[in-house]
């Protein structure tokens, strides 16, 4: 019996996933790696050559989901010659470019494995590294797995001020935030879906009780292409290292941060009344100065009370839809498991 060719799906047709599913083979390989590529049409031949080098010896363990994220180049015509060269190759595709996170979670929903890896198309790192990355996950000695750059690179004095940041705000036991990943499919499923947020799939795993390690992992020269990272890049980075470190701290209880801020800015308030009626007693006359203080904090106070208040109705509905959009997963499984009885 022949194997099925493998599909190409287009991300952006409303066609559901179950016939895709219903067309590949019965096994399910244990492992998914997700990689998305931007333009990549010069590398991508390459890559997978390397790759069936590296799962020859594990036939049917890996598949790979190339995600092709709006590509203006050859990208998606390459693929659909490749996808009939390699049976362990599905790909999908955007139309237009929705960025790194949205590709895994576009892979994640295409993919079958319990293991998931996020490799770029760049050849930077080598699919020949992709088996000792989820080695540990596979012994059970970890649920997560990122590497640890091994080399020379451009990004190199960028990439460790960010995780050195990141190392002291977040207290994370690594020393590379910014790599390539392995993880559990739980992983995915447990933490929101941000633009840009897949920098911190690390930092908000460990903040969910997952436990993670690190390997070392050769980087290399790209193969073809240019970087698409920009010195741009950098006050967006810091922007999201804030918003990741808002919520965790503070998306559950908002009131916690903003109604202690109201509460310190009416303190200073009233401190700062008794201060000016200590002064219109004793000295007859009032300074406005301290009168500018005082309308200042009420205000300010009542705004950051306010915008507390506000953040307890969001979080509360947050977590309404969380619990509901994890009550559709369970159902939307649960043909898959009856079938399997």
């Amino acid at each position: 019996m022949t194997a099925s060719r493998p599909e190409i799906v287009d991300a952006n047709t409303p066609v559901s996933l179950s016939p895709v599913r219903e067309s590949r083979p019965a096994q399910s390989p244990v492992v998914s790696v997700l990689v998305p590529a931007k333009d990549e049409a010069e590398n991508l031949p390459l890559f997978m050559q390397q790759a069936a080098e590296a799962f020859a010896a594990t036939p049917g363990r890996y598949e790979v989901i190339v995600i092709d994220d709006g590509s203006i180049d050859d990208t998606w015509a390459t693929l659909e010659s490749l996808v009939g060269q390699y049976p362990f190759l599905h790909a999908v595709r955007h139309r237009a470019r929705r960025g790194i996170a949205e590709s895994l979670r576009t892979g994640y929903l295409n993919a079958r494995g319990n293991i998931l890896v996020f490799y770029p198309a760049d050849l930077q790192y080598r699919p020949e590294d992709i088996p000792r990355l989820v080695e540990p996950i596979l012994r059970d000695q970890t649920d997560m797995v990122t590497g640890y750059k091994q080399g020379e690179y451009e990004k190199a004095f960028v990439s460790g001020i960010y995780n050195r940041l990141s190392r002291s705000l977040f207290k994370v036991p690594v020393r590379d935030l910014n790599s390539v990943k392995a993880y559990r499919r739980e992983v995915m499923e447990a933490i929101p879906a941000r633009p840009d947020w897949h920098r911190y799939m690390i930092v908000m795993a460990v903040a969910q009780g997952f436990t993670v390690s690190e390997v070392p992992v050769p980087l290399y020269a790209r193969h073809a292409g240019k970087s698409k990272f920009g010195i741009g890049r950098i006050p967006v980075g810091v922007i999201d290292m804030l918003a990741v470190w808002f919520e965790l701290r503070f998306a559950k209880k908002p009131l916690l941060l903003f109604g202690m801020i109201g509460a310190a800015l009416f303190m200073i308030g009233v401190i700062a009344g008794i201060i000016a009626l200590i002064f219109l007693f004793v000295r007859g006359e009032g300074l406005r100065s301290i009168w500018t203080v005082i309308q200042t904090c009420l205000i300010l106070g009542s705004v950051f009370f306010s915008t507390g208040f506000i953040g307890e109705l969001v979080a509360a509905q947050r977590a309404e839809t969380r619990e509901l959009r994890a009550r559709i997963e369970e159902l939307a499984h649960e043909p898959d498991t009856l079938l399997k009885r």
